[in-house]
């Protein structure tokens, strides 16, 4: 599965989101896909991201299978449960 994380730069979260990502990838070995989106305004629109961060598994096709927004950031576990599936 694919998981990615949409977040802007240069927000008061964006040090938050941008250490969790670190923290994920030191502690598991996976790396998540950061987003930007302004410079992917349609994949948001597909997948109707309206709030940052969001944290998003999707499945082999693409479809949505689950869906974090805003904080607390989701648990370490939860996340690597989609990137190991």
């Amino acid at each position: 599965m694919r998981v990615v994380c949409v977040y802007r730069e240069g927000r008061d979260y964006s040090r938050t989101v941008s250490d969790w990502l670190e923290d994920f990838y030191r502690r598991t070995g996976q790396e998540i896909e950061a987003i930007d989106p302004d410079k992917e305004v349609q994949f948001c629109e597909a997948y109707d991201i309206m709030e940052h961060p969001t944290v998003m598994a999707l499945g082999p096709n693409g479809e949505a299978v689950y869906t974090w927004k805003g904080f607390p950031l989701p648990l370490f576990d939860e996340v690597a449960y989609y990137v190991n599936a």
